[in-house]
């Protein structure tokens, strides 16, 4: 009798062993089995989010037959219970084990804007004003609001933020955005400052800054940048007006169509530099940095002038007789574009 039940009793136990063993078999393949995905999602896991929330919006996304069945894998393999909010890229062929595993990792979707080399301040804002997905803070902001909330004293934006492609997630602000280019202008400013060479006209590194955006409105033809900024220094150095188009043509503002002429020349603004001697008072735009090593690291050479020739580059002069001599050659036989700064 007791034989019998002895076998009876190892006979339940083996089938109950059987059956645990066949769930945590089951449960495992159903982990890395593909979810019901007919094509690509993007999933959005919001800020105070569970795993228990979780399975139960992926049940109702149709993703997975049963909440619990994600419940209990999390259970058997020891996942945790940590998830990061954001949104995340669901795409067919996912298993639960991997989706799990992106959530947990904080592999969310990046997003990316860019901020262009030269582009004004103005224009940074209307870059960030455009991007779909970034919280719009700006726009309720002034100018000045916004220096403050960056923890910047001076009054004027320009030049203070660094032109890049800038990634970011779902939930991250334009006034973000801006808080980490005017982060990195200023890293990357104050250490080419101290790399700087001696004896430049500049008081300050600002002023460096001033020099660089006139350099990247200039030129944006890579080996020309120092020599560019060469020729600015030599004429500051010798009291010589800069007499450079961009800048008259920043302190023109709304009123430039497109075309420099001899009255705006002659037009007086602080930044009109046929008018004023030494730098205007800002950067004129926001400037990379080549353009920064170009003013920190000018060129040595003699030439006082130079004028845009027609295919990007530029024609240097010692003497303003050669120079005159070029401007005839690459710039009047172009009235519709007239630029020759220097004079």
């Amino acid at each position: 009798m007791l034989k019998k039940f002895l076998v009876a009793v190892f006979m339940v136990g083996a089938a109950g062993v059987g059956a645990v063993v066949f769930a945590v078999t089951w449960l495992n393949q159903w982990g890395e089995s593909p979810m019901s995905l007919q094509q690509d999602q993007v999933l959005e896991v919001p800020t105070g989010s569970s795993l228990y929330r979780l399975s139960i919006e992926l049940e109702q996304l149709g993703l997975i037959e049963q909440g619990r069945y994600l419940r209990w894998y999390i259970k058997l393999n020891k996942l945790g219970h940590f998830i990061q909010a954001g949104e995340y890229d669901v795409p067919v062929g996912t298993t639960p084990q991997q989706l799990i595993a992106k959530i947990q990792r904080g592999d969310v979707i990046k997003y990316s804007v860019t901020l262009i080399n030269g582009h004004t301040f103005k224009e940074f804002r209307l870059a960030l004003q455009a991007d779909p997905v970034l919280v719009q803070r700006l726009p309720d902001m002034t100018t000045e609001q916004i220096l403050q909330a960056l923890g910047e004293e001076r009054k004027h934006p320009e030049g203070l933020f660094y032109p890049d492609t800038y990634h970011f997630h779902r939930g991250d602000s334009d006034l973000d955005i801006l808080q980490r280019a005017y982060d990195r202008m200023a890293s990357l400013l104050a250490e080419a400052w101290e790399r700087r060479e001696e004896g430049l006209p500049y008081k300050d590194a600002y002023e460096a800054l001033i020099m660089a955006s006139i350099v990247e409105k200039e030129t944006a033809v890579g080996e020309e940048r120092a020599l560019i900024a060469g020729v600015f220094v030599n004429r500051l150095n010798k009291k010589m007006r800069l007499q450079t188009d961009p800048t008259v043509i920043y302190g023109l503002g709304d009123q430039y169509r497109g075309n420099i002429t001899r009255t705006h020349l002659k037009t007086y603004t602080p930044y009109n530099t046929y008018r004023i001697n030494g730098l205007p008072p800002t950067p004129i735009a926001n400037p990379a940095l080549p353009a920064i090593e170009a003013a920190l690291h000018p060129a040595t050479t003699k030439a006082l002038y130079f004028v845009a020739k027609g295919d990007g580059s530029h024609h240097f002069s010692e003497t303003l007789q050669e120079h005159e001599k070029a401007v005839r050659q690459y710039q009047w036989k172009r009235r519709s574009d007239y630029r020759s700064s220097p004079k």
